[in-house]
């Protein structure tokens, strides 16, 4: 009988004006980004966060979800995990659709998530100290050969990871030691933890004149590193671009989605982030849902191959 009345209580108080459900956003939003702050992803969301906050009224930030060094997969958890009302939104690398479902994790499998759109092409790059004695995948090749070489990474299982090892062993050569780290920057190749990283540009400009950018990863060499190559210049098959994007929970409702693209797309339309782009020689852009799913599955074929080479 009380389940009844409440029933019909809800039932009726949501037929009266003004006593139906609240519209979307009445609280606060949390963008997760699963790495540490300062790298382009946090940079671009922190924006898109800003702007969420001023078109719509309510508080919107981001919250770091770094992974110990494993990677980004305790962030993307955390927003599987969360409840699919759009409150919140993860930021997430070409690793959560493409390698998360395949790596025994029970939250990310089958894929929980569905693309509101990706916003940026990251400029990833192998580098070396400036005292190294090779100044290209090649010499790095032919001194790793005959030498013990270190390598740091974001995470055995990511794509960049998975990228460089392939191009080691197309050029014949092994690391004799590799390690996952949070942040890849100046700072870890001045303290001689690493001889060699993959990393992101952004994360090295502040000492680019003093470090040796052997290779780029993607499809397209980085405008203000026009001289360095492309990974998939060296070897067509390792042709992989390393990009981010806005994601929720596949249940989340279509019109909660569309307020946050509605915003994204502003964001990255904008002055500031044309800026940000000159600077840092980042691909930024808006490319929707449907372009982005058709990406994530060419990312998954080739992915493939990068694993088959591998083997």
């Amino acid at each position: 009988m009380k389940k009844f009345l409440l029933a019909a209580i809800v039932a009726f108080s949501a037929s009266l004006p003004g006593l139906a459900l609240a519209e979307y956003p009445e609280k606060p939003v949390e963008f997760v980004v699963p790495w540490p702050p300062g790298d382009l992803e946090d940079v671009v969301t922190r924006m898109i966060a800003e702007d969420f906050q001023k078109k719509y009224g309510v508080p919107a930030a981001v919250v770091n979800k770094p992974g110990g060094g494993g990677g980004p997969f305790p962030g993307a958890i955390e927003v599987a995990n969360a409840p699919a009302d759009g409150y919140t939104v993860g930021s997430f690398i070409i690793a959560i659709p493409v390698v998360g479902p395949n790596i025994g994790i029970p939250e990310l499998n089958p894929n929980p998530f569905e693309p509101l759109g990706a916003f940026l092409t990251y400029p990833f790059v192998i580098v070396a100290g400036a005292d190294a004695p090779y100044d290209d995948i090649d010499g790095l090749a032919a001194h790793a050969k005959d030498n013990e070489v270190a390598l740091g990474h974001f995470g055995a299982p990511l794509i960049p990871t998975k990228v460089t090892f392939a191009l080691a062993k197309s050029k014949g050569f092994e690391f004799a030691s590799e390690a996952a780290f949070d942040a890849l920057d100046c700072n870890t190749l001045a303290s001689g933890d690493v001889d060699v990283m993959n990393t992101t540009l952004q994360l090295v400009l502040p000492c680019l004149n003093n470090v040796k950018v052997l290779a780029s990863i993607g499809g397209e060499r980085i405008s203000i590193t026009p001289d360095t190559p492309t990974v998939a210049e060296l070897v067509p098959e390792l042709n992989i671009a390393l990009w981010n994007g806005l994601f929720v929970h596949k249940d989340t409702p279509a019109d909660v989605r569309e307020k946050i693209i509605a915003v994204a797309q502003e964001t990255l339309a904008s002055d500031r982030v044309a800026k940000l782009a000159s600077e840092t020689g980042a691909l930024l852009y808006w490319q929707d849902a449907a372009a982005t799913n058709a990406q994530i599955e060419k990312d998954i074929e080739t992915f493939g191959a990068v694993n088959a080479m591998l083997e």
